[in-house]
Formats: structure tokens, C-alpha cells, sequence
């Protein structure tokens, strides 16, 4: 989606817009990235969120980490705003870090916003924080969420299953629970999983 290499076969499109007649540049300034691994620098916590937006207000800064559901823990830091996270976020935890990276995204305001396992290190409680953010922001955007967890995409307009490298079904959760295939035992395992502990 990026460009960072094309497609050998199909197309991405943006807009309706093959993602090749786009500029480069243009495109990426359209999507925001949260990864499962977030990429955080050794100085405060304001500086990590407005780090593609320097000249962020704090209360800009502040509204994208309430987004996120970050703001509470950031205020309750030492220095709140002004504490330094550590090196790559050593002085948070990774649920905590996923949410800083999930504000700066939101502070960029993407008209697409790409999360990769971009909730996976948040407690139950801090993810449906989370996801209900998520849900006000999406009738401005569009959301791509990969994720194991059917927590963190059940509430998708559409969600795509893949097994094995190949796109094997695709529906709203409660369609693809109903078929019994490969994403009904997905849901199933993890039932399960969260009954056994």
C-alpha cells in the first residue's frame, strides 16, 4: 500500500486511484502505521506522539492520546507529559507503547490508518478502550487491522480470512461464524483459550 514495491499482479487502489499514479510522497502522508513493535525514542511522551507533527498543540497532543487511550497513564507519569519513555519505550510497557504509537498515528489524522498486531500487547480492558475509539474515528477513515485476535476486529465491516497465504473466506463476524469454517474455529479456539484461564 505504501509503494515500498508494487504489485506483480492486481492493483492497489486509493480513492479509486491505482496506487502507482499517485506520488509516492502524496500517498504515504495518507496513511498512518502502528505496528506491533512500536518504534518510540528516548525523550517524553509528548515528543513521541507529536513526532510527525512537531508543531502540535498539547491539546492536539492530548486528544490523540485520549483516542488511543493513553492519556490516563501519561498524566499519572512522574513528570506526566513531560517524562521521558526511555530508549525504544523501555520505561513503558508494551501495551502502554502500542497506545503512545496509536496517539501519534491519530495525531496525523490518516485518512487510512494500517494497524499490524497494533493492539496485541493490551490487556482486555485497555483494548476495548481502544476499539471504542477506533469505532468513533472510522466514519472518517478507513481502518485496515491485521490481528490474530478476534477481539480486536470482530466489530469490522469486513474481515478477510487467511490461511495459509490464501484468502479462504470473507464476511462480518457474525456471517463467518456461521459458515464453520477456518474463522469459526478461530473463534472457537480463542473461547476456549480464555475459558481455560
Amino acid at each position: 500500500m505504501q509503494r515500498l514495491y508494487d504489485p506483480a499482479s492486481g492493483a492497489v487502489l486509493v480513492d479509486g486511484v491505482g496506487a502507482k499514479q499517485w506520488q509516492v510522497r502524496a500517498l504515504r502522508r495518507q496513511i498512518g502505521i502502528v505496528t506491533q513493535e512500536a518504534d518510540l525514542f528516548d525523550v517524553s511522551a509528548r515528543d513521541n506522539i507529536a513526532y510527525g507533527r512537531v508543531t502540535a498543540s498539547q491539546s492536539e497532543i492530548e486528544h490523540a492520546a485520549k483516542q488511543a487511550g493513553a492519556h490516563q497513564f501519561i498524566v499519572n507519569l512522574p513528570q506526566g507529559y513531560n517524562t521521558r519513555v526511555g530508549e525504544r519505550g523501555s520505561m513503558l510497557s508494551g501495551g502502554q507503547r502500542q497506545m503512545v504509537a496509536l496517539a501519534r498515528a491519530l495525531l496525523l489524522d490518516p485518512r487510512i490508518l494500517l494497524l499490524d498486531e497494533a493492539t496485541s500487547a493490551l490487556d482486555a480492558e485497555s483494548e476495548q478502550l481502544v476499539q471504542a475509539a477506533l469505532q468513533r474515528e472510522h466514519a472518517n477513515r478507513t481502518i485496515i487491522a491485521v490481528a490474530h485476535r478476534i477481539q480486536s476486529i470482530a466489530q469490522a465491516d469486513c474481515i478477510l480470512v487467511f490461511d495459509h497465504g490464501e484468502l479462504v473466506e470473507q464476511g462480518q463476524h457474525d456471517d463467518l461464524v456461521e459458515l464453520n469454517g477456518v474463522y469459526a474455529r478461530l473463534v472457537e479456539q480463542q473461547q476456549q483459550t480464555s475459558t481455560d484461564n
